[in-house]
C-alpha cells in the first residue's frame, strides 16, 4: 500500500498499455462520441486525421482504467 509520503515530485510510473482495435474504437464512439472520423473509416479518410482515431473521451477512459489498476488501487490516499 502506497500513502501520501510515498510519492515524490518526479516519481514516474509504468501503467502498462493497452492495444485498441477498430471495432472496439467504432463501438465505444457510436455509443458516447459519434463523429464521422471516429465511426466511419470512409468518412475518417477524407477528414484532417486521414483515417479512423479513438475519441479523446476514449483515450481518457483507458487511460484512467490504466491509472486505477496500475497505481490507485495499490494507494491509501491520492
Amino acid at each position: 500500500m502506497r500513502y501520501f509520503e510515498d510519492f515524490a515530485e518526479g516519481q514516474v510510473y509504468d501503467l502498462g498499455e493497452l492495444r485498441v482495435s477498430e471495432p472496439e474504437i467504432v463501438e465505444f464512439a457510436r455509443k458516447y462520441d459519434p463523429q464521422a472520423f471516429h465511426v466511419d473509416p470512409k468518412a475518417a479518410q477524407r477528414s484532417i486525421f486521414g483515417g479512423l482515431i479513438a475519441s479523446g473521451w476514449h483515450t481518457g477512459s483507458m487511460y484512467m482504467g490504466l491509472l486505477v489498476r496500475g497505481l490507485l488501487q495499490q494507494s491509501a490516499t491520492l
